[in-house]
């Protein structure tokens, strides 16, 4: 057999326990070959040592050494099998490729460029620039289109420099002739400038993406909580509904039998009367015929010796019936089932707000009130924690964030994303304004509130006149007088709700607002006392 035949011949040089070609093959005894690692693997996991091809079993493990001459075999195989798979690679050039310029006929694909000699080669005509020593010395680079473009068209040379003054690309005979004085540096130089700068540029880039990524991120979770907030508000929704729909079938099945059993009684008394009736027409019919039997005897002697003896001008004991009836008994029925009903729906609303209130009280924030936002007839507390109206104005600095008519003061924290809530203590007052307030506001002038003014908050006046300064202001009818009142904002919602903390009751809500500013807590304690607001930490009583 000749040795490119053997060669040839893949299946000589494959291990048949992994199949590959032969790493340091070795020889069993009984003539096979294997990789030295595949066969000893083979017997430690094997209860004997046998052959895997002959399954001929040796008493003792072979002391097996590297074939050498199939391992030299086995070389040549790979370098055969490497310049067959070089060959291979010289492919024609595709659409998009750089074809050689030297081939004829078909053209293969460019490995390098020479920037000296404005050609692109394949791996074949390329050799003499790798070997031949004046060759050697040309630049070469990736393959290119147009090297053409690589060259001055003025002065036919390589564009080797850049002119920072013009920001082109220039021959070594520009700056002498058409450049002169200019900032010029060779290629290379302001090419590692340009990859710093687009270094530079690709972190600013990937710390944009990765911004928004994580902002994808927080859509996806604001998502699924929306998703986990709607599975939880539909639970709730279909349980108290479910609820409210048991409760009226329970009331209409109550109001029914009651008055079933109502009619049953009625009829019941109704009944003992006409028995008792006709009981008494029985006993009237009776000394009817006794008077009427009497009346035609025509014995004198007996007539009058039996109506003396008898009771007979007497009718017998009966009821006085002229008061006796059987009114309808059904009347305020059906109004009292709904009252109920209602009673009822009352407590499931109250039950539906105080969880609703201890949801958002999560979103509680710490807030203080803003010195500097404060009118000088205000007199703030050192935490920050209370205001309220002072006898004299005080000397402050008129800076621009300061109220200069209105007795008011803002937050110091403002909010421009998600939801935030605060509680204020209004005990002992008769007048107050709270709510939240947007940046841009007049701060100078005696500006009326309401949302076009930038301006969500409620009002107490007279002590008893609660108010919702909505622009016109709308009336608020509340059970009760609030003692603590729990402002929330969800800002992306647009929604401002104001809640009777210890009354888990819903005072008011500003809905379809549109947010575009900074917001802050607004509180005004009036003038009419010296009780202060306060602001309240969440859950404190």
């Amino acid at each position: 057999m000749s040795a490119a035949n053997y060669l040839s011949s893949e299946d000589q040089f494959l291990c048949s326990i992994c199949l590959d070609v032969f790493t340091d093959p070795v020889t069993t005894p009984c003539g096979h070959n294997f990789c030295k690692n595949c066969i000893n693997e083979h017997w430690n996991t094997s209860d004997r040592c046998q052959c895997p091809m002959c399954t001929e079993v040796f008493n003792t493990k072979p002391d097996l050494r590297v074939n050498t001459f199939i391992s030299e075999m086995v070389v040549q195989f790979r370098q055969s099998a490497q310049q067959k798979t070089s060959s291979s690679e010289q492919q024609e050039s595709k659409p998009g490729e750089v074809p050689c310029d030297v081939c004829t006929g078909t053209k293969l694909k460019a490995l390098k460029s020479c920037l000296v000699c404005l050609v692109s080669y394949c791996e074949t005509h390329l050799e003499p620039h790798l070997t031949m020593s004046g060759l050697k010395r040309h630049q070469l680079i990736d393959p290119v289109e147009n090297l053409e473009d690589r060259m001055c068209t003025k002065h036919d040379k390589p564009l080797e420099l850049f002119c920072k003054t013009d920001q082109t690309c220039v021959c070594t005979l520009c700056p002498v002739l058409d450049h002169k004085m200019h900032d010029v540096v060779p290629l290379k130089e302001e090419y590692e400038g340009k990859k710093v700068e687009l270094k530079k540029t690709e972190a600013e880039i990937q710390q944009m993406i990765q911004k928004r990524r994580v902002k994808i991120q927080e859509i996806k979770h604001s998502v699924d909580l929306s998703e986990e907030d709607a599975d939880r508000e539909k639970a709730e929704g279909v349980q108290v509904f479910t609820d409210l729909k048991e409760s009226v079938e329970r009331g209409l099945n109550e109001l029914i039998k009651t008055i079933e059993e109502k009619k049953k009684t009625t009829e019941k008394q109704a009944e003992a009367f006409i028995k008792e009736l006709e009981q008494e027409i029985s006993e009237l019919m009776k000394r009817s015929t006794e008077v009427v039997q009497l009346s035609l005897s025509e014995d004198h002697l007996h007539l009058l010796q039996s109506v003396q003896s008898s009771n007979i001008h007497h009718p017998p004991p009966t009821k006085d019936w002229t008061k006796v009836s059987v009114p309808p008994s059904h009347e305020g029925t059906v109004v009292r089932a709904v009252s109920q009903l209602e009673e009822t729906l009352s407590k499931e609303i109250k039950k539906l707000l105080e969880a609703e209130l201890k949801r958002i009280q999560k979103f509680a924030v710490d807030v203080t009130l803003d010195p500097d936002t404060a009118n000088p007839s205000l007199i703030l507390s050192d935490d920050g924690k209370q205001v309220h109206s002072g006898n004299v104005l005080k000397l402050l600095p008129d800076n621009p964030e300061r109220f200069s008519l209105n007795p008011c003061v803002l937050g110091t924290q403002s909010f421009s994303s998600e939801k935030f809530y605060f509680e204020v203590q209004v005990k002992r007052k008769c007048d107050w304004d709270l709510g939240v307030a947007r940046e841009s506001i007049n701060r100078k002038g005696n500006t009326s509130l309401s949302p076009k003014n930038g301006y969500w908050t409620i009002c107490l006046r007279n002590g008893n006149e609660y108010r919702a300064a909505a622009g016109p202001s709308v009336l608020l009818s509340l059970k009760s007088r609030p003692q603590k009142v729990g402002v929330f904002v969800d800002y992306e919602e647009g929604l401002v709700s104001f809640y009777d903390v210890d009354a888990a009751a819903l005072i008011y809500s500003f809905t379809g607002c549109s947010f575009t500013e900074k917001l802050f807590p607004y509180f005004s304690p009036g003038g009419r006392n010296s009780a202060p607001l306060i602001i309240s930490p969440v859950g404190v009583n």
